[in-house]
């Protein structure tokens, strides 16, 4: 499918996908705000232009102009005599959300734009006293925080490396070989090299018609560094750079959908807002970025035309045919939202597409999510002051032409520059704004700013406290005093004027659809149970031989030394891999690989996800029947202490409350009876 041409005349491209639609897989959302469910792409109320926005911020939206061009804080100072009036309406001195933007880098002009449109403090070289919100440019480790909220979760840029996001979705795809299918065929360089020659050999002997095409990519690489295609293994590049080097080779999609016969791809923004419980919004407009040069099918002639194959922006902007546009319909970077009103123009079931770049990005999160439940317990241990955490996350999606939706890779810290450099004369480059640019990324981070405004709770219990103790006669009298201010009325609702959310909330909103495919995230919280020391990410062979014992899992078939021999060959092989010698013993990805073993010895005729499954059901019933009968001696011996009994082990099992065991049992098995009726 080529679709081409310029949109309708009718068309709204910058608000095509302001409701990504639902489907038969995604249930259609309620009607909000009056609006039909089931509108048209397009129709609803605008956000305004980003030049508008831009205009408003200098003529008294920010904090720091008011209407006359005076200090916007002087007009919040308090007036004598007002002083009881203050009290009762409460709202005009409500202390401002500080942001300390002092790492933000690259992110800063579209954090500020942000910033002056919420009417927030922003502290850019920092502040002594704690804020409320740290923006990072690049880490969770920019610097010590031990409050309020950051903007990155520690071990993001690890996990969205281009092997361990791999890896992630690999072992999905073998418990859900059809859920995962949206990545490509993948292996792992210098390791997989000899099986990947082997199963590419064993590919061209079943078929001989098939004549594929793969792209290399660096590990650690960024902006395009790095990749190649190549038509069969042995012209992958085995030199002392692969070897220090690794690398990831995914079979290339040969048949990608065009728009003016050009390649693009879509750089779709994504808020992780919260791990535990997982919430995940996703941007309703995202960035195309297209190829330079008319898209033809690999051969060995253009392999090399990083113009026609690559769409990274960074590589483009360097080809004479790259055209800045102030449209954001036209040029070599458009909104997702204008490809979307082309295909709908053309007959595409725009809505199906949306639910299945949903699914996609729910899917690839819950692949990702256990092993950063690790790293945030690493860093951030149960009992012990520090932040909590966000991030804005980039997913970089190519369609095909059938319009499947194929990941490409996650960026855990997309570029949000608003501007680019053009070229004035030769070797004379200056930053020009970019409306498309700042449209998208300004709408991202100040609606993601939004939804984690730590003041937000703190108003709406104050409004409560106010309607309760208010009349209402005395409200509307302390609004006729106040009409004159016109601060008072941002104040009283802080978001008026500000456009729609941009960002939709796909998770926990469609949980129930997903759940079933959350079985690592099980294992990981099996793998934390018996990591036994805070701040570690690796299992000792005390640990494991603890999990063993506490779910039951060693019979007379299992011995104990066959439960260290499996440990030892294992975390061997992985740690052979260069994963992390920072510390010693098993990682996630070893114990999971050992979980699914031993579900397989233990249930042997099941398909590999209810193996994995059952065994999850069977570790969880044991090790709530340990917590119970903890707890009961516990209960038991605070009793007899109470009591002032002696405490004896034998009596134990003779107090007032022997009945408790029998009740926990059942309770247990009830539990137990559940998992088996209703896994996730």
């Amino acid at each position: 499918m080529e679709p081409a041409g310029a949109p309708p005349p009718g068309c709204a491209p910058a608000r095509e996908a302001e409701e990504p639609p639902g489907s038969p897989a995604l249930p259609a959302e309620e009607p909000q705000g009056g609006q039909s469910a089931g509108a048209p792409p397009g129709e609803g109320a605008p956000p305004p232009p980003a030049a508008a926005e831009r205009e408003r911020d200098h003529h008294g939206a920010g904090p720091q102009q008011g209407p006359s061009g005076r200090a916007a804080r002087g007009g919040g100072r308090r007036a004598p005599g007002r002083r009881g009036g203050e009290e009762g309406g409460c709202a005009a001195r409500r202390p401002r959300v500080t942001v300390d933007s002092s790492k933000a880098k690259t992110s800063l002009e579209a954090l500020k734009i942000s910033l002056r449109q919420l009417r927030w403090r922003e502290f850019p070289f920092g502040r002594r006293l704690p804020c409320d919100i740290y923006w990072h440019g690049v880490s969770f480790h920019d610097n010590d925080i031990f409050s309020g909220q950051v903007n990155k979760f520690p071990g993001m840029t690890e996990m969205v490396r281009k092997i361990t996001l791999s890896r992630a979705v690999r072992t999905m795809q073998d418990l859900f070989p059809l859920e995962y299918n949206f990545y490509p065929r993948s292996w792992i360089l210098p390791e997989e090299f000899p099986l990947f020659v082997a199963e590419v050999r064993m590919m061209k002997d079943s078929d001989p018609s098939w004549k594929p095409t793969f792209i290399v990519k660096p590990d650690g690489g960024c902006q395009g560094d790095g990749i190649y295609l190549i038509k069969d293994p042995s012209d992958i590049r085995l030199t002392g750079s692969i070897q220090s080097r690794p690398a990831v080779v995914q079979e290339y999609i040969c048949k990608p959908l065009l728009v003016d016969k050009l390649k693009f791809d879509i750089r779709l923004y994504v808020l992780l807002k919260s791990l535990e419980p997982l919430e995940i919004y996703i941007a309703k407009d995202g960035l195309s970025r297209f190829c330079t040069e008319p898209y033809q099918e690999p051969t060995l002639k253009n392999l090399h035309q990083v113009f026609m194959h690559l769409t990274n922006y960074s590589l483009n902007i360097h080809s004479g045919n790259f055209i800045h546009s102030d449209s954001v319909n036209t040029g070599s970077k458009r909104t997702f939202s204008s490809i979307l009103c082309r295909l709908s123009s053309r007959g595409a079931d725009v809505k199906k597409l949306w639910s299945d770049i949903i699914s996609l990005v729910i899917k690839t999160i819950i692949a990702l999510t256990p092993e950063l439940k690790v790293y945030y317990q690493s860093d951030i241990p149960a009992g012990k002051p520090g932040p909590t955490c966000f991030q804005i996350l980039g997913f970089d999606i190519l369609l095909m032409k059938n319009l499947k939706p194929v990941l490409l890779e996650v960026n855990a810290n997309p570029s949000m520059r608003i501007e680019h450099e053009q070229e004035l004369s030769p070797g004379v480059f200056e930053n020009v704004p970019s409306p498309v640019d700042e449209e998208v990324k300004v709408a991202v981070i100040r609606d993601t700013l939004r939804l984690v405004d730590p003041h937000k709770k703190k108003r709406k219990d104050i409004q409560c406290q106010t309607l309760e103790h208010v009349s209402e006669a005395s409200e509307e009298l302390l609004d006729a005093g106040r009409a004159d201010r016109p601060e008072y009325e941002a104040s009283r609702s802080p978001e008026a004027g500000l456009p729609s959310l941009c960002l939709k909330q796909v998770f926990p909103k469609y949980a129930k659809q997903f759940n079933y495919l959350r079985l690592v995230d099980r294992v990981a919280a099996l793998f934390i149970r018996f990591l036994g020391v805070k701040g570690t990410t690796k299992l000792g062979p005390t640990g494991f031989r603890t999990f063993i014992r506490n779910c039951k899992l060693s019979n007379s078939n299992f011995s104990m030394a066959s439960v260290d021999i499996l440990y030892i060959d294992i975390t061997r092989r992985w740690n052979s891999m260069g994963i992390d010698h920072k510390e010693s013993g098993m990682c996630l990805q070893a114990f999971v690989e050992a979980f699914f073993c031993l579900a397989q010895k233990k249930y042997k005729s099941l398909p590999l996800h209810e193996q994995v499954a059952s065994l999850i059901d069977f570790c969880e019933y044991h090790l709530a029947a340990l917590d119970e009968k903890r707890l009961v001696c516990g209960r038991g011996i605070v009793e007899r202490r109470s009591a002032v009994v002696p405490c004896q082990v034998d009596g134990l099992h003779l107090t007032p409350a022997a009945h408790t065991p029998l009740l926990n049992r059942t309770a247990t098995a009830s539990k137990f009876a559940d998992y088996r009726n209703h896994r996730y």
